[in-house]
């Protein structure tokens, strides 16, 4: 249940910053796809799959209105299915500060490096040249820089959440036990 609700969170979270504080690019992305991908089981993962591409239908018509072309999409698309199996990898049998430093790292590099390339590559915002590319990289610094922090707070918050119920979990146990 709590990994439905951090995806749902994750929707509602890139409606708000992407219709009022879209310099902020602060979103439960990343984080509840690890997050999801520990938690659930992989033939699950359709549900959290539908939910990001339908945001992704949602704010490209209706908060930016702009034309849909699914082929712009398909990267990214794939980089939720890999943040979801990069969870299940990392996340699923064992939880520690290394792995949970190391997944939403893992995530958020990948997503900066995936969603540049296929901007250098599909548009003609960039020269389709080595120095087009670099500048494109460039100039997505600063997107990298906050997804990162929110990816790592998010799954941080997740995992920490969820330890903190079961220790208290187990101390009222122990406390009724006794």
């Amino acid at each position: 249940m709590g990994a439905y609700l951090l995806i749902l969170v994750a929707v509602l979270s890139r409606i708000v910053v992407s219709s009022h504080v879209q310099w902020l690019n602060f979103t439960a992305v990343g984080g509840s796809l690890l997050y999801f991908g520990a938690r659930r089981p992989l033939r699950e993962s359709v549900w959290a799959l539908l939910a990001m591409m339908g945001s992704d239908y949602l704010l490209t018509t209706y908060c930016y209105g702009y034309a849909w072309h699914t082929s712009q999409y398909l990267i990214t698309w794939v980089w939720y299915g890999a943040a979801i199996a990069l969870g299940w990898i990392l996340l699923r049998r064992k939880v520690n500060p290394g792995r949970l430093v190391a997944a939403p790292v893992l995530a958020s590099t990948s997503f900066f490096a995936a969603s540049n390339f296929a901007v250098w590559a599909g548009s003609l915002l960039y020269p389709h040249t080595l120095a087009g590319l670099g500048a494109c990289y460039v100039a997505g610094l600063p997107f990298y820089r906050n997804d990162l922090v929110s990816t790592v707070a998010v799954t941080a918050a997740a995992f920490g959440l969820e330890a903190m119920a079961h220790r208290m979990a187990e101390h009222r146990q122990h406390r009724l036990a006794a």
